[in-house]
């Protein structure tokens, strides 16, 4: 165990976590929401620091970050935890076990020996994903430090509740980050997601605030989140608060973990939602989790021409050079191209 990050003392040893939105206040010899952030005599401690239960080389696609050195490695890595109880969580094993079992798995690594990972692949980046990277900040903090002094870039894979102290404490290291706008309905975030919609949104706004790229993720849930109305509030959210240049992934969902009431988005489902981003006015929206969709390509805003041609997480024609389409030279918005 070592000491948290981002916590108040208080009365009777209980203490006040502010490290996410969920402000837990844990009393001694319990665990906050996430399982792995626990008091000890009045002192709070990460459980999870330095013992990483999945790690991996994956392309910067899948994250996905299609705006953010396309075509590139990423160093993946996880802990155990989550702030969030999704229902449909693809990850739940390792993101919920904490809380079920009590368990936390993993193996030994120090923040310098994962970075000598991604350096010896040839990672651009270090990705913190497939659980919530705010809960195991710590490990992180000290990863992406070390890995910026090598050159190395780092990015968040995130459900965007961590609070603002913290955020802007680990900017100097955090180049990107893909977060889920999971729904634009506060009854759906807090009965499947255990969360609350505005918290997320004003977390959003401080990532574009504080300068960081960002792309957003909606998984698209039949029944659940897919009304027109709701896609279309995100879709002017996105413009209105962060800009059209802000990339917009609608991927389908398939049924997992504990919702499985709900049917696979079909097709046309998340064919319309692409074109409610662009109808609203947004620049790059992209189908996710169905291969072969022409909405996973990347068109300049300008001539409309495909400027990357991609099939899945592989780029098949890259028509970009510094960071200008070649087709007429207007700027493609990211960072790395």
């Amino acid at each position: 165990m070592r000491e948290a990050s981002f916590y108040e003392k208080g009365e009777e040893k209980k203490v006040h976590c502010t490290l996410c939105r969920h402000h837990c206040v844990v009393a001694d010899d319990r665990r906050g929401i996430c399982g792995v952030r626990m008091n000890k005599d009045g002192t709070l401690y990460t459980l999870v620091y330095g013992v990483p239960c999945s790690y991996h080389v994956d392309p910067i696609e899948k994250k996905p970050l299609y705006h953010f050195f396309p075509g590139s490695k990423a160093f993946s890595i996880a802990t155990a935890g989550c702030n969030f109880r999704c229902k449909h969580c693809q990850n739940h094993e390792i993101s919920q076990l904490p809380l079920g079992a009590g368990q936390i798995m993993g193996e030994k690594m120090e923040p310098s020996e994962a970075v000598g990972l991604a350096e010896k692949a040839g990672c651009k980046s270090i990705s913190y994903t497939y659980t919530e990277p705010t809960m195991f900040y710590e490990y992180a903090f000290d990863i992406a430090q070390l890995a910026k002094e090598k050159g190395i870039f780092n990015n968040f894979v995130t459900n965007g509740y961590i609070e603002e102290e913290p955020l802007r404490a680990i900017r100097p290291f955090l180049d990107a980050a893909n977060i889920d706008l999971k729904g634009f309905n506060d009854e759906f975030y807090r009965k499947i997601c255990g969360a609350e919609l505005s918290k997320v949104l004003d977390t959003i706004q401080l990532y574009k605030s504080l300068g960081i790229w960002i792309e957003l993720t909606t998984l698209v849930i039949p029944g659940y989140n897919d009304k027109e109305e709701e896609l279309r509030g995100i879709a002017r959210f996105i413009k209105e608060s962060l800009g059209a240049e802000t990339p917009w992934h609608v991927s389908a969902f398939y049924p997992t973990y504990k919702l499985l009431d709900a049917e696979r988005t079909p097709v046309g489902t998340i064919e319309r939602a692409r074109e409610i981003g662009i109808e609203e006015g947004l620049r790059y929206v992209y189908a996710g989790n169905i291969p072969g969709l022409a909405g996973e390509h990347t068109y300049c805003a300008i001539c409309k021409n495909a400027v990357i041609k991609r099939y899945g997480y592989e780029i098949k024609e890259y028509h970009i050079k510094g960071g200008a389409c070649t087709f007429c030279g207007a700027t493609i918005d990211g960072i790395g191209l």
